[in-house]
């Protein structure tokens, strides 16, 4: 996931009840060393009142703004450590390299990050990954008069990714060159105006693009890829107090049935061993 760096600064009127968005591009700067609140847990936050979060718009199901409002899976867990620090989300909209450098969370603009982020050993060197909380799969949709009928029958045609993501890693380590496109949103319309002829994503992306008739009757899943991937949510390197806190809410959500609700509003019929990985 990429996005331009020459995007303004810009506060959206699109908020929740706990969740309000705020687009940044690297190079501002918010919320210095010396601003901040310590709540419950010892845990420092970078502004008083609320849980920054930094996200990449749009990736449905896990975060988009939805009816005016930025909603979703992600958005849904992490309102509930917010609520258990006494404190709202706020959610922050940077380009999705940050994610794997930690940036905004070394410069103190958030306190975690939010993005349907896959567990990964290079990414680990710069942030601090909670547990697990989703196990994802790949998944290749083409047009239904393509032809294409597995990921090895894209060789040739031109496939399409996300940008800095594990889908287009996994194309290319099969020797394929794909297109890469900024967001989910701008994957799906290279595959609807024919840019490309087929596109590798998380198939959680996939089901929600499927749950659009429109969608539905034109596209369809050929191939779905077990890479062993699982998201997992992000904190500065040695904010263990924060830490703690995500994955307490995970573990407590998971006990009493709020995170099997969760699962079923956003990502949809519930399989506890996709919905419930084992710790890393």
């Amino acid at each position: 996931m990429k996005t331009p760096f020459g995007r303004r600064t810009r506060l959206l009127a699109a908020t929740t009840a706990t969740a309000g968005l705020v687009l940044v591009v690297a190079g501002c700067s918010s919320g210095g060393s010396g601003s901040g609140q310590t709540v419950a847990g010892g845990v420092h936050l970078a502004k008083a009142g609320q849980l920054t979060t930094c996200t990449h718009l749009p990736y449905p199901p896990f975060q988009s703004v939805v009816d005016g409002k930025v909603q979703g899976f992600d958005v849904s867990l992490i309102d509930l450590v917010a609520k258990d620090l006494g404190v709202k989300q706020q959610i922050v909209d940077t380009p999705f390299e940050n994610f794997k450098t930690g940036a905004f969370l070394n410069s103190g603009q958030c306190d975690l990050a939010a993005a349907g982020m896959t567990i990964t050993a290079e990414r680990a060197k710069n942030v601090d990954f909670s547990d697990p909380y989703f196990e994802a799969t790949q998944a290749v949709l083409v047009a239904k008069n393509s032809g294409i009928t597995s990921l090895d029958g894209a060789k040739g045609k031109k496939l399409g990714a996300q940008a800095q993501t594990t889908g287009e890693d996994f194309a290319k380590k099969k020797g394929l060159d794909p297109v890469s496109f900024a967001s989910s949103d701008a994957v799906l319309n290279g595959l609807r105006t024919g840019q490309v002829q087929a596109v590798v994503i998380d198939y959680p992306v996939v089901q929600g693009w499927l749950k659009d008739k429109a969608n539905a009757d034109k596209f369809k899943v050929v191939d779905n890829l077990k890479t062993g991937e699982q998201y997992g949510f992000t904190v500065k390197k040695g904010n263990k107090p924060l830490l703690k806190a995500i994955n307490k809410a995970l573990k407590d959500a998971k006990a009493d049935g709020t995170y099997k609700k969760i699962y079923e509003k956003w990502i949809g019929p519930y399989d506890s061993s996709v919905a419930s990985p084992a710790g890393s």
